[in-house]
């Protein structure tokens, strides 16, 4: 296995062994009677955190012993799952590549919080769990805000905020020591650290693990190791000072969908074309081995530590400050490949008979042997490689990443000012400033001895690259993005956003009514940096009748605001209601600016428009709480990019990995919530929820097709351009009713047993561009999608089962033991599709004359169907029966 490098690890190593001595230093100064042991190095000076019966906004919260008892092997927002209109997946199963939405939007448009800091990519949004591995063994409260929420900064909240607040010191000196096992040989183990707090006002934590092994499905094997450590000076009442400094290098396997045919082709093992009746859930087709070890088309290795520096100061009783600046070194990609052997790509030449990919005879080709099936047909006789050893963008194959490496700096400043008993104030900043680095490297050269790249419009005809870099990410956490300038191949792109903004809020409060009216302005400002381009004398997006473009393209300014207020009303000790409404200008992202992957500012650049309007009840008595929640938001003028997706181009070539950009996007979300907790006497507690959304696209969109190298493909109509006719479709990838109960057992003091059932429907596939291009459309030819519109996949009903108890030991020491069990009856279920095939077409949904409609419509029928619906759907098929145990001791 590979073994990330772990030299810079040695400072945290000191560090850490510094602040066990420092805490033995602790126990001989301050007696444990009169110590006040801060209750955690919390920074949430700039935390908009809802407060209950006061926030008007809609609201759950997970707290850390939740976390501890439930999460075991799992991605860390699928501990979200159990709340209202919060859709969470294990995406392709790679480790770290879960995908959340809320409320129907993905992770992109839904702002994820540490601490109060925005962490959204912010080139595209983007959140990747895999970068924040360690995040869950530190996370005291997470809070999930769905809606606008209560965050007075200009950030993605579309449909929700998460916000993941950290501890940095427990409210007692304390060391934690984890072993945890689960299926796959998931191995994880920890060791943490808090000191409490001195007399002279400082506190240290710690924590050092690494996480290990295998996902539920085929070639998955990850790496992953976390770091933290916090820092807290307070020197007395009125200054408040914490340093934090965390990180997960990692580097994991991938995996991508596949038809429902070919999970159900594996089911016996083999890739034979003989059908099984279950399919095979654990079947990755993007694997084999290479020199005997495992190799996978698609690795994602990344390390993305994050330092910050909190300070909260206490002017007077009515007035305070509290600013954070912070900063971020991402460093890592992910891989794909460039070429091809005798026309197919790497995912298209013929595989073992078990479906693995053959990267020996990938090797073989390159390096010039026979290796007969690798022909179009993967029939007899293939030619042999004309260039043995030398790859290029047509010929021979060689695996490359993709960098997306960043440095990221910010400062959030809140002043807050309280003029009387129930009225106060706050106005604050928000600067940020981002340079993403996005060249590409070879990674592995599989055989060859150099790749001829021919897209630097400044080297031609092509120059040679013979430098490999390895797939794993460094623990250093300032190395640099890109070692050697003259190795780059693919591409080579730099993203720069500059970001300053101000907001301010107003709140009135007394016993009965809190009510808030807030709003932000901010700049953004794009920049796109394009090495490969000749500056001053290459023209786009034609390069005959194109504009003339530079290397640089200067800053676009876009202006974006909201405004949003609410109103809470308490109507006696029990019942409360409240209402809020927003509107959100909100700049697109980097990829809308500059689409295509070129240096031309969009023409139909303008700001996506969301509004939002929400109403709530809730309920409070000794033993019982519940909340209600309605909501409708409607977004327009959305620029999305849809990646992953498996397009098929003019000639019926499918292209895996690929990505769409669509334009003039309007969405709808309406729905309701419910959510419910109830003890029922000292020894049984309940948790339930509920929630029924309605959300569909209104208008049609248009949208352009690339493949995973950023080359257009070109559809039906000739032109990699297309209308896709999306009004009334629904919204997919995001199931639109959900329910979840839980039943808490506790018979002894220290036990703890919990039983979990969720169910899923009304779950649609998200649209292809493929399936909804509207120029397909004829007199005699109507796209089955554009007809029947998105795919309703299959409900399901999933149970999980765990335990725990605590033996307290001797001298405050205690021992934990946790087990859980997911998916107990070891359900079958689909949770994602990227086609819309459906079933009951009729003839004229196939193209050709009569008699070829007819023949393909009768070969459709005969693929088959799977729980109602067409085997040639492209799925992820959600995990089958996994399970954890884990082993703690508190010290």
């Amino acid at each position: 296995m590979k073994l990330i490098n772990k030299s810079a690890l040695t400072v945290l190593i000191t560090l850490s062994t510094a602040s066990v001595y420092y805490a033995q230093q602790v126990q001989d100064t301050v007696k444990n009677e009169s110590s006040r042991d801060i209750d955690a190095v919390v920074i949430t000076g700039v935390a908009d955190l809802a407060k209950d019966r006061k926030t008007p906004v809609a609201v759950s919260n997970i707290k850390a012993a939740q976390i501890i008892e439930r999460l075991g092997n799992q991605e860390l927002p699928e501990i979200l799952n159990t709340t209202p209109s919060v859709y969470v997946t294990k995406g392709g199963g790679g480790f770290g590549d879960a995908n959340i939405r809320v409320r129907g939007f993905g992770n992109s448009n839904t702002a994820v919080m540490i601490n109060g800091m925005p962490v959204n990519d912010m080139e595209n949004g983007a959140v990747y769990w895999s970068n924040w591995a360690g995040l869950a063994d530190v996370t005291s409260d997470i809070q999930i805000q769905r809606g606008l929420g209560s965050s007075k900064l200009a950030i993605a909240s579309v449909g929700g905020t998460q916000n993941f607040i950290t501890k940095a010191a427990d409210k007692k000196r304390e060391g934690i020591v984890t072993l945890g096992i689960a299926n796959d040989g998931y191995l994880k183990t920890s060791f943490a650290y808090n000191t409490g707090k001195s007399k002279k006002g400082w506190s240290s934590s710690f924590l050092l693990g690494r996480t290990a092994g295998a996902m539920y499905i085929d070639g998955s094997d990850f790496e992953s190791y976390n770091y933290y450590f916090a820092l807290g000076y307070q020197p007395n009442e009125k200054h408040d000072l914490q340093f934090t400094f965390t990180g997960a290098p990692q580097w994991h396997n991938q995996n991508f969908t596949n038809t429902i045919a070919t999970y159900l082709d594996m089911g016996d093992g083999l890739l034979n074309g003989v059908k099984a009746n279950d399919p095979n859930r654990k079947y990755n087709s993007n694997w084999g081995t290479l020199n005997g070890q495992q190799f996978s088309t698609n690795t994602n290795y990344y390390s993305k530590p994050i330092a910050s520096i909190n300070w909260d100061w206490k002017i007077s009783e009515k007035s305070k400050l509290s600013t954070v600046g912070y900063g971020s070194f991402g460093r890592g990609g992910g891989t794909g490949f460039l070429g091809s052997i005798n026309g197919k790509t790497v995912f298209n030449v013929a595989k073992t008979a078990d479906g693995q990919m053959r990267w020996d005879d990938i090797v073989r080709w390159n390096q010039g042997q026979v290796v007969s099936d690798f022909t179009v047909g993967n029939t007899t006789n293939a030619p042999v490689n004309a260039t043995p050893g030398i790859a290029t963008r047509s010929n021979g194959l060689v695996q490359r990443a993709h960098v997306n490496s960043h440095d990221w700096y910010g400062i959030l400043s809140n002043f807050q000012h309280k003029i009387n008993d129930n009225l106060n104030f706050s106005v604050g900043i928000d600067g940020r400033y981002y340079f993403g680095y996005h060249p590409g490297v070879i990674t592995n050269f599989l055989g060859n001895k150099e790749y001829r790249e021919n897209q630097n419009l400044n080297q031609q005809p092509f120059y040679t690259v013979n430098q490999s870099y390895n797939t794993v990410p460094s623990a250093n956490p300032f190395v640099k993005a890109i070692k050697d300038n003259s190795q780059i191949a693919s591409r080579n792109y730099n993203g720069e956003v500059l970001w300053y903004g101000g907001f301010g809020q107003v709140e009135y409060s007394n016993d009965k009514i809190s009510a808030f009216a807030q709003g932000s302005i901010s700049n953004q400002s794009f920049q796109r940096i394009e090495n490969w381009v000749v500056d001053g004398v290459t023209k786009q997006p034609s390069a005959t009748t194109g504009q003339i473009v530079n290397t640089k393209t200067g800053f676009k300014d876009l202006i974006g605001y909201n405004a949003k207020g609410g109103i809470n009303y308490n109507i006696n000790d029990h019942h409360n209601v409240f209402g809020n409404i927003g509107y959100y200008s909100r700049q697109p992202f980097f990829t809308s600016v500059y689409p295509n992957n070129q240096q031309v500012v969009n023409p139909n650049l303008t700001n996506e428009k969301i509004f939002s309007a929400e109403l709530g009840y809730g309920f409070r008595a000794k033993n019982l709480r519940v909340n209600v929640n309605l909501y409708r938001t409607s977004w327009a003028d959305r620029f999305q990019r849809r990646t992953g997706l498996t397009i098929i181009d003019a000639n019926g070539v499918s292209n895996p990995f690929s990505y769409a950009e669509v334009n003039g996007i309007t969405e709808v979300h309406s729905g309701v919530e419910f959510e419910a907790s109830y003890k029922l006497g000292q020894f049984v507690e309940l948790e339930g929820m509920a929630s029924i959304g309605n959300w569909e696209y209104e208008g049609n969109a248009s949208s352009t097709s690339y493949d995973q190298n950023n080359n257009p493909i070109n559809l039906a109509a000739g032109s990699n351009i297309a209308t896709l006719a999306l009004d009334g479709v629904k919204v997919g990838d995001a199931a639109q009713t959900t329910t979840s109960l839980t039943v808490i057992l506790k018979p002894v003091k220290g036990l703890r047993f919990y039983a979990n059932w969720r169910y899923a429907d009304r779950n649609y596939a998200g649209f292809n561009v493929n399936d909804f291009d509207n120029s397909r459309n004829t007199a005699t030819y109507t796209a089955p999608a554009t007809q029947f519109g998105a795919l309703r996949l299959p409900d399901y009903h999933l149970f999980d089962l765990g335990a725990n108890y605590r033996f307290n030991l001797k001298g405050g020491q205690s021992l934990t033991i946790s087990a859980n069990v997911y998916n107990l009856f070891d359900t079958t279920y689909i949770t994602e599709s990227t086609t819309n095939n459906h079933t009951g077409l009729s003839a004229n949904n196939f193209t050709g004359t009569p008699a070829q409609q007819a023949t393909a419509l009768a070969n459709y029928n005969a693929v088959g169907t799977y729980q109602g619906i067409h085997q040639s759907n492209q799925v992820y098929f959600g995990f089958g029966r996994t399970w954890s145990t884990s082993l703690t001791f508190r010290f």
